[in-house]
C-alpha cells in the first residue's frame, strides 16, 4: 500500500489494514488509487511503495520513486549542422584569415587553404557557422546514437535498391545479347553450349547472395579465448528444412529431449523402417563406428592406470594408443595357444570323420518285445548303467538320501529337512519343531529391534591441562619418563585388586610433567576401536 505518511494506528485498525492489503492482491477489493486516478499495484512492497517522512503526503502515490529533480538546463536537441547565422562583405578584424568567418581562426579552419587568404583580397567572405553548447548528462556524453538522424538511413536503402536495378539491368541486357546471338548461328552442338551459357546467366532473384547464402547459420555469441574473451562465429549445422528431432515424434512417452544440450539419447521411431530412417537417436553414433573404438581405448586406459602401469588417455594419447595394440595382438596369441591347446588335448570333432548313424542313434540287434501293460514278453531289457557308488541306501531311519533337500545354501534330507549329514531323522515332528524354532526366534528378534533403545550420544570431554594437545615446546626426560610408567602401571594393578595396596600408604600430591605424560599415554579411550589391542 502507498501509504502517504506513518502515523500511529490502533490495533483494530491495523488488523482492517492487513486485511484491506490481503483483499487487494487476492483481486477482491478494488486497487487504491493515487493522486492522478492511476491505480497503485498492490504487490509493491511496502518499503517502496511508502513514501518518507520529509514528503509530507497527504495521499497515497508513488511520485517519491520517480525522478523528480531535473536539470532545467537539459535538452535533448542536438546541433543544427551546417547552419549560417551573418554573411559578411567584407572582412573584420578578428576573423579567420583564410576565409574570412569570424566563428573560428586560420588554424581549424575546414575550408581549402586559399593562395592568398580572405584577409588580403577582401572577396568570397565566408558566412558566421552557428555555434551552439549543450549541458548533457552522464548518458547523454556517452550515447553513440546521440544526435543521429533516422531520416538519413533512407539514403542508404535508395543505394543499395540502385545497386540491385542496376545489376539486374545489366544481366538482362546479357541474356538479350546472348538469345540474339543463338537465332543467328545454327548447329546443335553449339545451341546446347549456348543453353549452358545462358543457364548460367539466369538469376533466381528470391535467392539471396552466395555470400550471404555460405553465412546463413551463422551465429554471433561471446567465446572464451586465451586473450581473456572476444566475438567469436559458432556455426549451427542444421538446415531450416530438416525436422526437428523433437517433433519426429510428438508421444510424451516417446524418447526423452533435453532441452538444454539438445540431445535426444534413444531412438524416437523405434518401430520405423531402417532404410528410411534418418535419425536414430544420438546413441546410435556413440555406438557404432569409431566411437565404440574410442570408448574401449578409454576403458582399458582406466584400467591400465588403475593396475599400476603410467598411462593417461588425455596426457599421452598415443602411447595409450599403441599400448591398447599391444594389448590385442597379445590376448589374441592366448586365444589362439588355449584354443589350440584345447584341440591337442579333446581334439577337435569338427574336423574329423561323421560318427555312424547307428551309434547316433543307439540301435542294435537286440529285439525287445512288450505286452498292453508294458511287460517285458520276449527279449531281455536293456540294464541301466551304474555308478561306482551305492545309490538309494537309505541310514538312520531316512527315507530320502543326502543331498535331496536345498535351502539357504546347505544340503540336506528331504523327509525331515535337516542340515546336519549323519544325523537320525526325526520325520515331521522334526520339521515342526524346525518351523517353531524358526517362528519363535524371528519374533525374539523383532522384539528386540522394537524395544532396542538409542544410545545417547558421548559428550565430549575437554581436558584442561595437556592431556589431548601437548604443546610443542615441552621436553621430557627418558628416565623420569620410564619411571612413571612403571609407576602408572603399579597404580593401575592396585586399582584392579585391592589386596596388594599395602597398609602404610603415602601420597605424594606433586604431579611432574613425566607423571602426566605417562598418565596420558596410559590412558583408555573408550572411543577407540583398537583398544583392545593396544591395552
Amino acid at each position: 500500500m502507498a501509504t502517504a505518511s506513518v502515523a500511529f494506528k490502533s490495533r483494530e485498525d491495523h488488523r482492517k489494514q492487513i486485511e484491506l492489503e490481503e483483499a487487494r492482491k487476492a483481486g477482491l477489493a478494488p486497487a487504491e488509487v493515487d493522486e492522478d486516478g492511476k491505480e497503485i499495484n498492490p504487490h509493491i512492497p511496502q518499503y517502496m511503495s511508502s513514501a518518507p517522512w520529509y514528503l509530507n503526503a497527504e495521499r497515497p502515490s508513488l511520485k517519491h520513486q520517480r525522478k523528480w529533480k531535473s536539470d532545467p538546463n537539459y535538452t535533448k536537441s542536438w546541433y543544427d549542422r551546417g547552419a549560417k547565422i551573418y554573411q559578411a562583405d567584407k572582412y573584420r578584424k578578428g576573423a579567420c584569415e583564410n576565409c574570412g568567418s569570424m566563428t573560428h581562426d586560420a588554424k581549424a579552419c575546414m575550408e581549402r587553404p586559399r593562395k592568398v587568404g580572405a584577409k588580403w583580397t577582401n572577396k568570397h567572405i565566408a558566412p558566421d557557422e552557428k555555434i551552439e553548447t549543450f549541458e548533457l548528462d552522464y548518458d547523454g556524453k556517452r550515447d553513440r546514437w546521440n544526435g543521429y538522424d533516422a531520416s538519413t538511413y533512407a539514403y542508404v536503402i535508395e543505394r543499395y535498391e540502385a545497386r540491385d536495378e542496376a545489376r539486374r539491368k545489366y544481366l538482362k541486357d546479357q541474356q538479350l545479347k546472348k538469345l540474339e546471338k543463338n537465332n543467328n548461328q545454327n548447329g546443335e552442338a553449339e545451341v546446347s553450349d549456348e543453353d549452358d551459357d545462358e543457364d548460367d546467366l539466369r538469376v533466381d532473384e528470391a535467392k539471396v547472395d552466395e555470400s550471404k547464402q555460405m553465412d546463413f547459420a551463422k551465429v554471433e555469441k561471446r567465446v572464451r579465448t586465451t586473450g581473456g574473451g572476444s566475438t567469436g562465429t559458432v556455426r549451427n549445422l542444421r538446415i531450416r528444412e530438416d525436422t526437428a528431432k523433437y517433433l519426429l515424434n510428438l508421444d510424451v512417452n516417446s524418447a526423452h529431449y533435453d532441452p538444454k544440450t539438445r540431445s535426444m539419447r534413444e531412438d524416437p521411431l523405434p518401430d520405423a523402417d531402417p532404410n528410411e530412417k534418418f535419425y536414430g537417436g544420438d546413441n546410435q553414433h556413440r555406438n557404432s563406428g569409431e566411437a565404440l573404438e574410442f570408448k574401449q581405448l578409454n576403458i582399458h586406459a582406466w584400467e591400465a592406470f588403475d593396475k599400476g602401469q603410467d598411462i593417461h588417455m588425455q596426457a599421452a594419447p598415443s602411447q595409450a594408443e599403441l599400448l591398447y595394440k599391444n594389448y590385442k595382438v597379445i590376448k589374441e596369441k592366448l586365444k589362439s595357444q588355449t584354443k589350440d591347446t584345447i584341440l591337442e588335448k579333446y581334439g577337435n570333432a569338427a574336423t574329423e570323420e561323421d560318427i555312424p548313424m547307428e551309434l547316433l542313434l543307439g540301435q542294435s540287434e537286440r529285439e525287445v518285445e512288450y505286452d498292453r501293460a508294458g511287460r517285458i514278453i520276449k527279449g531281455q531289457e536293456k540294464a541301466l548303467p551304474r555308478s561306482k557308488y551305492e545309490e538309494d541306501v537309505f541310514i538312520n531311519n531316512h527315507t530320502s538320501v543326502w543331498g535331496s533337500w536345498w535351502m539357504d545354501h546347505q544340503w540336506g534330507y528331504k523327509c525331515c529337512k535337516q542340515t546336519i549329514r549323519n544325523s537320525y531323522c526325526t520325520g515331521a515332528a522334526g520339521i515342526e519343531a524346525s518351523e517353531a524354532a524358526t517362528d519363535l526366534m524371528k519374533a525374539n528378534i523383532a522384539r528386540k529391534e522394537a524395544t532396542e533403545e538409542i544410545p545417547s550420544p558421548v559428550e565430549e570431554k575437554r581436558l584442561a591441562t595437556w592431556g589431548t594437545d601437548v604443546p610443542d615446546d615441552l621436553v621430557l626426560d627418558e628416565k623420569l619418563l620410564a619411571e612413571a610408567l612403571k609407576k602408572e602401571d603399579g597404580r593401575r594393578r592396585e586399582e584392579r585388586d585391592e589386596r596388594k595396596r599395602k597398609y602404610n600408604v603415602r601420597w605424594n600430591d606433586e604431579v611432574t610433567l613425566e607423571d602426566m605424560e605417562a598418565y596420558r599415554m596410559k590412558k583408555v579411550h573408550h572411543d577407540d576401536p583398537m583398544k583392545d589391542f593396544l591395552h
